[in-house]
Parts: structure tokens; sequence; C-alpha cells
């Protein structure tokens, strides 16, 4: 199969082949040229038009972009937390929520309660709103089972749904999301590691993650998770200076992070030692906005060269939140990053993060044929905020999904 978008107003390509990121100093950058691409088998042939493909694409006035890669998301879960909402926009901290049995409890409590059928079928109906959205890949954590079997469970049923979907899937075990009942931090740790051989033989988990904060866990933690990591052969990341400077960082850092995400309370301090490591800032402006939380320092992150990324963190308390277009609204207006700059923290950025930036995350000869025809030039993205701007989605090279008002573009055979 082989298809050809011709035409096209923009076409977003990075200056260079072979990256493996592209730190954010130099996301100016990028190339918006207008053009072609053609794909066959699966991967992209060239940015050259095919007039003898078998589906054909009138990109005209549109841009072609990478498909997006959401690198943080708390699929699959169970229900929704719309009353904690509720209590937020009031101005009950979380930490309050928390430690009155909302937050993580609750969640977990939801997914104690459901059956698998039903956990995968709400995770399915949210992966195809991400897919209309332009997700062509995206990571799954575990993290609401709050045991030893139900954490097994959560990335048991991660890996069905990545079997279900049309989208790429990683797995995260984020096996150390809040203290369970029965537990305080320091045991539930010995349980971690007790299973980890558990979760490298049944799962397909290829990192493990943490969070830091007063109601979960703390720096010691995370260093002694990091060992884990490191002796499991897994990546380590980990959820840290949401709520409060904790100066996680420098541990994180320490102990060899893939990334750290949140870092709304990033202390001034860690910012350049972050910025100069191999370890991405995944930030997730959708938790900030709807948890009235600090913005995270992104402009100054951006301005130091750091692997910057953005995820939606797609989770039903703190960030009820699938659309990566929306996302990038946000980023773009809060933080006051360019629209390259948003792109290419929801592209390849994030696909290093996933450790899968050889094959997704930007438009490359070779590299598997994900990418997205946008109704418009990309600046719209952030401009039209809201308006989903995603006419067609093409996953290794097949056509996955076409918006109604978008199908007269699609010519040939399907």
């Amino acid at each position: 199969m082989s298809v050809c978008v011709r035409d096209a107003a923009q076409v977003l390509r990075p200056p260079s082949d072979g990256l493996a990121y592209l730190r954010h100093d130099r996301a100016g950058e990028l190339r918006l040229d207008g053009g072609a691409l053609t794909a066959a088998d699966g991967r992209i042939a060239a940015f050259e038009a095919d007039a003898s493909a078998a589906i054909r694409v009138d990109g005209s006035g549109c841009a072609v972009v990478p498909g997006f890669v959401d690198a943080h998301t708390h699929l699959p879960f169970a229900g929704w937390r719309a009353g904690e909402y509720a209590q937020k926009v009031a101005g009950v901290p979380y930490e309050q929520i928390s430690r009155a049995g909302g937050g993580i409890a609750a969640s977990a409590r939801a997914f104690a309660e459901a059956t698998d059928d039903a956990v995968l079928a709400q995770a399915q109906a949210l992966a195809g709103e991400m897919l209309e959205h332009g997700t062509t890949t995206f990571e799954c954590k575990s993290g609401y089972g709050l045991s030893v079997d139900a954490e097994l469970r959560a990335l048991r049923l991660a890996g069905r749904l990545g079997e279900q979907t049309a989208q790429g899937t990683t797995s995260t075990a984020l096996l150390a999301h809040a203290v369970p009942p029965g537990h305080d931090a320091d045991s539930w740790m010995d349980a971690v590691e007790a299973m980890l051989p558990r979760v490298r033989s049944r799962t397909r988990a290829g990192a493990l993650d943490i969070y830091v904060e007063s109601v979960a866990f703390t720096n010691e933690h995370l260093a002694r998770m990091g060992d884990l990591a490191q002796s499991s052969g897994l990546a380590l990341r980990c959820h840290v200076e949401q709520f409060a400077t904790h100066r996680s960082v420098p541990v994180a850092l320490a102990h060899g992070a893939r990334s750290v995400d949140h870092l709304a309370c990033l202390h001034p301090d860690d910012v350049a030692p972050l910025a100069a490591a191999e370890c991405a800032a995944v930030l997730l402006p959708g938790a900030e906005l709807l948890g009235a939380e600090h913005a995270a320092p992104a402009r100054a992150l951006a301005d130091a060269g750091a692997i910057a990324v953005l995820a939606t963190d797609a989770n039903p308390g703190t960030s009820p939140v699938v659309s990566l277009p929306l996302v990038i609204g946000i980023a773009v207006r809060r933080y006051g990053w360019s629209v390259r700059e948003a792109l290419l923290a929801a592209t390849l950025n994030a696909a290093w993060v996933l450790g899968r930036s050889d094959a997704v995350g930007s438009l490359e000869v070779g590299k598997q044929a994900d990418f997205l025809l946008l109704d418009g030039p990309v600046e719209h993205i952030p401009y039209r905020f809201g308006h989903n701007p995603v006419a067609a989605v093409f996953v290794a090279g097949h056509l996955v999904h076409v918006r109604p008002d978008a199908a007269w573009r699609i010519g040939g055979t399907a």
C-alpha cells in the first residue's frame, strides 16, 4: 500500500535526519516548507509526489506533521472523579482531597470494582478519541492498583489495550504512585522490589515510575527506585515538583532518569542541570490549568536547551484531557512557546522519552509513516483554541481516521 500527500502548504521536518531528540533551543531549526510526502509499505519513502500511489491526498492549504506522541498518560483506568474537580474549583487543595480518601485512592477503588472488560472498553474509547486528535503513539501506566496483584493486572490490561488500538503503545510500571493501605512507604518499596521479577517476565513494562510528594513518596524512595530501575534494565521516570518543591530533580539526574514529569514547582537552581542532562522535562499544562497549579518554568527550560516534552497526563482526576492539540494550545499561551517548540515537544522529543524516536516522532525517509494532515497551517493549532485541527490520521501508512468534512481530499483505493 502506498500513499501520497501532494501540494501541502507545510511539511514539518527535523533540521537533519537521525536525531534521537532535539534540544529546545534549536526548535527554530525545524523545517516547515511546502511540498509532498509519499509512503510505501508502511514507511516514509520520499518527499516528492507519486501520482501512482494507491491513496492520493490533496494537501492544498494544509500542514503535514508527524503523528503526535503522548508520553505521559494514566490509561487504562476506571471511572472519573468529577466531584473532585468541583472541590478544586471551590479551592480545596488536592492534598486535602487525597488525605480524605479521594485522589489516587478513589481511582484505585474504582479500578478494583471494575471488570477487565469495563476497564478496556473505557480505555479503547479514550484511545479512539486520542486518535481523532492526532495521537498515534501513547504511553500507558499502572498506578491505580495499590497492591501487587492489582498493579500486575493494570500492566496486563495495558498490554491488551496496545493490542486492540490502532496506535502504538508503551507500558510504564508506576509502582510507587501512592502508599497502599496496610503499608508505609518503606514497606511498599520492599513489595515493589519483590514484584519486579514478575513485572519483567509477565508484562511489557519498559520503565519504572514514582510519585514524589507529601502525600506519596520521598526523595529517598526515588533514589531506591532509581537503583531498582538500573538493576532491572528499565528506564526511570518520575512525577516530581508538582505541588511543592522537594529538590527531586538532582536525585533523579544522579540516577539516570529518562524523564522528570510535572515540574510546576521546579527550583530555579535545577533548571540548568536539567537542561544540560540527557533527561527530558515532561510538562503537563493540562494538569496545571485544571488544578490551578503553578506553571512550570517552560520558557527558561527551553532557552537553556532542555529536552522538553508536552503530554496530556490523561487521568480521571487532575487532567481528564486526551487532546494533544488542546495541550499545545495551552502551552503556547501559558508558556510563551512558539508553535515549533510545542510541536517538537509533542513529537520527536516525546518519542525519545518512550524509547521510540528511532521509528516515530519525525518525518524522515525510512521511519514509520505515522503522520497527520491538518486542516490548515500549524499556527492554527493554538490560534483556533479548542478546535480539532486533525483532518486525517495515517498510522504505518494506513488511513485510520478521516474527518467527514475532509473526505473529499482522499482519492484512490483505500
